[in-house]
């Protein structure tokens, strides 16, 4: 793969895109904090769309003009990193009817053989963990998702159904209460320190991302910006859900330019992190 320019904290340097997130090494942050470390990413378009209606009219799906291998590499170097990986019940609906992306099956494609054995060096297991944030316990859990020992843990609110948290359970799947009336950003990362979790990769949409930034225990975003402008309706965007407040301030800690995208368009790699008083997370 071609080179990407670094433009900040340094400038003009090239970087391979192959190793690129893996030399950022999340990992490092779980080390140094006593809470877990929470990270999403995203690929949007010039006007900040991340998703729309599947080709069944059922469902939102990644576009498949800002799609592109150079993203999902990095994805992948995201993911292969966490010791759990959140997703929701809504996708697990999608993606049990086939209308959604397989985002939870880490490294599984031959291109990706470098990413398993950066894992197994490092003594992880060999698939991150899924966490399923859901209120309503509607959803199946396909045994591809669970092969190799993989763990489901299904966060749920305390207003559970208990006949729901049975058939879950029944699933291999664990459920665990975090929050009363609804999962609550705090609680569910809460639940995941006491389960031993120290890297958390959310790869759930907007709603979840609202509820990880309203309760401020989202780290670092990273966003890949594709030069390309999409519009229509009904128009998604990486948060849904009431206006925060206050706003989240967040902080630049890399950028990078990828000319070699879209056949010469090019994209922006952004990463960021949230701003925050020195003491208010440790």
């Amino acid at each position: 793969m071609k080179p990407v320019l670094e433009l900040f904290p340094g400038c003009g340097r090239e970087h391979s895109l192959e190793g690129l997130y893996l030399a950022h090494d999340v990992r490092q942050y779980a080390e140094e904090n006593t809470t877990p470390f929470v990270y999403s990413n995203f690929v949007t378009s010039l006007d900040g769309r991340i998703a729309i209606p599947g080709p069944t009219g059922s469902g939102l799906v990644v576009p498949e003009q800002i799609a592109n291998p150079r993203d999902w590499r990095l994805f992948q170097e995201l993911a292969v990193q966490a010791d759990v990986i959140i997703s929701s019940g809504r996708y697990l609906r999608d993606y049990a009817q086939g209308n959604a992306q397989d985002i939870l099956r880490v490294h599984e494609d031959p291109r990706f053989a470098d990413l398993a054995a950066w894992r197994a060096g490092r003594g992880l297991s060999p698939q991150p963990d899924l966490a399923v944030i859901s209120g309503s316990l509607d959803f199946p859990i396909p045994a591809e998702l669970t092969v190799s020992g993989r763990r489901v843990v299904v966060f749920t609110s305390s207003q559970v159904d208990p006949d729901r948290v049975s058939a879950i359970e029944s699933q291999t799947g664990q459920v665990v209460v975090a929050g009363d009336k609804k999962v609550t950003g705090t609680g569910l990362v809460a639940a995941m320190g006491a389960l031993g979790y120290q890297t958390v990769y959310s790869a759930s949409g907007p709603k979840v991302l609202h509820l990880l930034l309203e309760s401020d225990v989202l780290d670092r975003l990273y966003l890949t910006l594709a030069n390309r402008i999409l519009g229509g309706d009904p128009f998604a965007t990486i948060v849904a859900g009431d206006l925060l407040q206050p706003a989240v301030d967040m902080s630049f800690f890399s950028i990078y330019l990828d000319p070699q995208a879209f056949d010469g368009l090019g994209q922006l790699l952004l990463g960021y992190e949230r701003k925050r008083e020195a003491t208010s997370r440790g």
